[in-house]
């Protein structure tokens, strides 16, 4: 059963009616003989997304979300079903979909590896033709709102992960695209710079208008940016609303990691729970869709408290519980 919420319907940039995706492989069965198999990436697939919306696309791995992210831009030809982009059949018109698109895949840089960032920003100029005024006008906010400036002449290769990631969403978004497809934009990033991309986003979404499907597997980035989530699993939708929504239906829980001044038995505090001690470290569990912040002032209030944090569930964590509660088959 998938389980979804209303959303506004009005103007959608992104439709996808009864979506499907398989792929033949061949395996090998004993020493000369091989088997035909198919395999199902996506399955009976629907949604829209409507212009300006920051929706997060997530699952496990495996679930469909890069499959999904090809065939929206063209890279791989839908199996089945009805896809537009902006009114264009992707996989017919990829050239034409490609000047109102932008892409960033995590582990894969669409920069030039030898040259300096900002020669491989003036490629895409000439490749995207984007008139000279409005390059220099979208470069400039980009440097300064991303803190590029000293890495405009560094070769992308001598760039850290983080810097790179920088790099590659203003190369994505220099043409200024209608939407935004981002796929784990902030992998192995450090606090800092994921931070600095997620407010980024943030400023492009509400400045611009820009319509941005994210997927990742980290759900502090669809927390803190996202206003609707969709989950997919096993090439089908599972859910489709809230991120409250998801974490009630998943029965999902968080956990508040406290620091104390010094070894203590557990801690007895009202909606949350210990499941881990050690040394003055404490695990406390409490449910995902709950505010943390009664719970941090009521321990800061009776224990000696060092430092905290919060840990959000993985996602594999969340499906898993929305199967045993029998949300979704």
């Amino acid at each position: 059963m998938t389980t979804t919420q209303p959303h506004p319907k009005t103007s959608p940039l992104i439709e996808l009616s009864g979506i499907a995706k398989t792929f033949v492989v061949r395996r090998r069965v004993g020493r000369l003989r091989r088997t035909r198999a198919e395999v199902h990436a996506v399955s009976d697939l629907s949604f829209t997304v409507s212009r300006g919306e920051m929706v997060g696309y997530i699952g496990p791995n495996g679930a469909g979300k890069s499959t999904t992210i090809k065939m929206l831009t063209g890279i791989l030809v839908p199996s089945a079903g009805l896809l537009r982009v902006a009114g264009i059949e992707p996989s017919r018109e990829r050239i034409q979909l490609a000047r109102r698109i932008g892409v960033v895949f995590g582990q894969r840089t669409t920069l030039w590896w030898d040259l300096p960032l900002r020669d491989s920003f003036g490629l895409l100029r000439r490749i995207y033709k984007i008139p000279p005024a409005r390059y220099r006008e979208n470069l400039d906010r980009f440097v300064d709102l991303l803190d590029l400036g000293p890495l405009l002449d560094v070769p992308v290769r001598q760039l850290s992960l983080g810097q790179r990631m920088r790099g590659d969403i203003t190369a994505a978004l220099l043409h200024d695209p209608e939407v935004l497809y981002l796929d784990e934009p902030t992998i192995g990033l450090d606090i800092v710079s994921k931070a600095r991309v997620r407010e980024f986003l943030r400023e492009v979404n509400a400045g611009q208008g820009t319509t941005v499907l994210l997927t990742t597997h980290d759900l502090t980035d669809i927390e803190q940016l996202c206003s609707r989530v969709m989950v997919i699993d096993h090439g089908r939708l599972m859910y489709d609303g809230d991120l409250d929504g998801l974490h009630s239906l998943g029965d999902s829980e968080r956990t508040l990691v406290v620091d104390l001044a010094e070894p203590l038995p557990a801690i007895e505090v009202d909606g949350g729970r210990v499941v881990r001690v050690d040394g003055p470290r404490q695990w406390l569990a409490f449910p995902a869709a709950a505010s943390a912040a009664p719970l941090v002032a009521a321990i800061a209030d009776r224990y000696p408290l060092a430092d905290l944090s919060i840990q959000e569930p993985a996602i594999e964590a969340v499906i898993a519980r929305m199967y045993a509660e029998g949300v979704a088959s």
